[in-house]
């Protein structure tokens, strides 16, 4: 079994989304070569799009935020032309029975969690 050694920070509900299979890409402004399995980590601060919310069925506050949830394959990064911006393929995720406090500062993008 692989140790995994990065974490990604994403606003909930697109970490549900992503755990529920619902969505497969995250769009970022910086491409990454990163290719392996990577925790999920719920940024502090929730997303406010009630359309996005509603597609999980639920509300912020509702969904646990801080803390590392599951995890997720990035499989590929590519420039999306129609977005504007580069995309990272998720495959595999894996939601945890128990979340994880990360020990490391989390970061807007990749950090190290140290759990």
């Amino acid at each position: 079994m692989t140790t995994i050694e990065r974490a990604i920070s994403i606003r909930q509900p697109y970490v549900e989304q992503i755990l529920l299979g619902k969505k497969k890409y995250e769009y970022r402004s910086t491409v990454t070569h990163i290719r392996e399995r990577v925790y999920l980590y719920a940024s502090k601060k929730p997303a406010s799009d009630d359309a996005e919310w509603r597609r999980v069925g639920s509300e912020p506050g509702n969904l646990p935020t801080g803390v590392i949830v599951g995890s997720v394959v990035i499989a590929d990064c590519e420039w999306s032309e129609k977005d504007n911006c580069f995309r990272y393929r998720l495959e595999s995720p894996v939601r945890f029975r128990k979340h994880l406090t990360p020990n490391g500062q989390p970061q807007p993008k990749f950090f190290k969690p140290k759990v």
